[in-house]
């Protein structure tokens, strides 16, 4: 990573077109090619950036400019970086990250609502986690108390997407005799009212996981319906 603080002015020109006047900045340069401009606030999010792939130009500057970056893109979209006075230039090997472990992510609420597939329904039993499908496997294969089948599948966040993939496997599911008919189950720490919608539209059952409930910590708010 390579870290620029510099007096810069910023043009951006693409799909539109956007200017930052001459003021003190921090310039990131990763290893995936990405370069963003950032101030002393907005928490993370940079002022103006190019995403990967991406391509930076480096030029001496004329008049008082020390330098001049350009940085184009396939969409042959440019981000002119202007430094005007460069106070700090050093590069530094980061390696490769590990990422971010989540409490709370996919797989292990997958494995807590398997455990606990009752709170989906009292008599409800569990048939297989990862039950396979030609297009991938869905997160639990479950009875409900009538013996039917019912696939769920699990989302920290319930998009849209989500809602479609489980479309997906109910569609392959339901050519299976053994099976058939098999009815979904969308669960999801948070779901976006619009997958909400879709899925309901589909015949789909929409269930907010309370991912405190199922590690067995008392909640003051009953979250799991």
């Amino acid at each position: 990573m390579r870290l620029v603080i510099a007096r810069c002015t910023v043009d951006y020109a693409g799909r539109l077109t956007a200017h930052l006047p001459s003021a003190l900045r921090l310039l990131l340069v990763k290893a995936d090619g990405s370069v963003s401009v950032h101030a002393d606030d907005r928490a993370y999010k940079p002022l103006n950036w190019m995403s990967p792939p991406c391509w930076l130009t480096e030029e001496p500057g004329a008049d008082d400019a020390a330098a001049i970056w350009t940085v184009r893109n396939k969409a042959d979209e440019t981000l002119t970086i202007t430094l005007e006075e460069i106070q700090h230039d050093s590069s530094h090997e980061l390696g490769v990250d590990p990422g971010l472990v989540k409490d709370g992510v996919e797989a292990h609420l997958q494995e807590l609502l398997a455990e606990h597939v009752h709170t989906l329904g009292d008599g409800w039993t569990l048939v297989r986690r990862e039950f396979p499908t030609a297009i991938g496997p869905v997160d639990l294969l479950c009875r409900d108390h009538d013996g039917g089948s019912v696939a769920v599948e699990i989302k920290r966040r319930g998009e849209i997407d989500g809602v479609e993939q489980l479309t997906r496997y109910l569609e392959l599911l339901n050519r299976d005799p053994l099976l058939a008919p098999v009815q979904g189950i969308f669960a999801a720490q948070q779901i976006k009212p619009q997958a909400r919608v879709l899925a309901t539209d589909r015949g789909i059952r929409c269930v907010t996981l309370d991912y405190d409930a199922l590690r067995g910590i008392e909640s003051d708010e009953f979250r799991l319906f």
